[in-house]
């Protein structure tokens, strides 16, 4: 079953069979009671044994705390490269501090190693490292029906923000060899972390495939997007704010200071930040009435 999810929160997927229950990955937190409502609504008095999550940005693991507070003998498991730092807590290494977003603190069991099998529902699903927009993401895999838990690897319109791209990490090749293995699973219906199940597979990596070929050609206009991805992220959580309190919030951001930094230093921060918020409002993602700044 999936929960198609706003942009605030990544979807959520639960299985149910006779012998267990899971769930892939859990919202963001200001959503969180919303997704126990919804897997309380499916499950009833049956608990939820198995948590999962595909990568761990602070939309799909943000419901992780209240989810084992409702299921305290849930079993969580994560992506191997971060379980250490999951284990001693670190916000800024999670990136938690650096976006300026919030995760509660969660516990993690065990990992989800890529190359290995699950069983979820009935069906065997196989995991998959699938880097690029996290660099260690995971997407699962059912060969028996073509299903594909793709994250943010795949949207039926592109995929998700190349974080280590504005770290100065070169990561594009990474999106394009994860876009080479979806195309290889030959998967026929996609379940992606954000936006509605999709089968036409084929348009969505040549959509996806042109967006990397523009991205690559002019890395200065992916950073551009993903400085106003972590702007609109905002709006959604808070829905308003004034101007001030917007540019406030921007200017203590380390992100916006690094993607600054690295791509428009040419451009004098505070102009810059205003023009992302003048940005929103051209695109219809927010609106300004009066001082308030309002989602859209």
């Amino acid at each position: 079953m999936v929960f198609e999810r706003g942009w605030l929160s990544a979807n959520n997927i639960l299985f149910v069979s006779p012998q267990h229950t899971a769930l892939i990955d859990s919202g963001y937190c200001t959503h969180a009671r919303q997704t126990v409502e919804l897997v309380r609504g499916v499950l009833r008095e049956r608990p939820l044994d198995l948590l999962l999550n595909t990568h761990l940005h602070s939309d799909h693991c943000g419901g992780n705390a209240i989810l084992q507070e409702r299921y305290p003998a849930v079993e969580t498991r994560i992506p191997p490269g971060l379980a250490a730092v999951v284990r001693r807590w670190d916000p800024v290494a999670l990136s938690y501090e650096p976006t300026g977003q919030q995760c509660p603190r969660f516990r993690i069991e065990g990992v989800l190693a890529p190359g290995s099998d699950i069983v979820l529902g009935q069906q065997t699903w196989q995991v998959h490292a699938a880097p690029g927009h996290d660099q260690h993401s995971l997407v699962l895999f059912e060969p028996g029906c073509g299903a594909l838990i793709s994250a943010d690897a795949l949207w039926e319109n592109g995929f998700g923000v190349v974080f280590q791209e504005l770290e100065g990490e070169d990561a594009f090749d990474q999106v394009a060899a994860t876009l080479d293995l979806i195309e290889s699973l030959q998967a026929k219906t996609v379940i992606p972390g954000h936006g509605g199940v999709f089968t036409d597979v084929r348009s969505a990596l040549g959509a996806a495939r042109r967006r990397l070929d523009g991205f690559s050609r002019d890395p200065r206009k992916h950073a551009r997007h993903a400085a106003k991805v972590l702007l609109k992220f905002k709006l959604l959580e808070i829905q308003r704010a004034h101007m001030d309190e917007l540019l406030a919030w921007t200017a203590r951001t380390p992100y916006f200071a690094l993607v600054h930094k690295r791509w428009f230093s040419d451009v004098p921060r505070g102009e810059w930040e205003q023009e992302l918020v003048e940005a929103l409002m051209r695109s219809g993602a927010a609106i300004r009435d009066s001082e308030w700044i309002c989602n859209l």
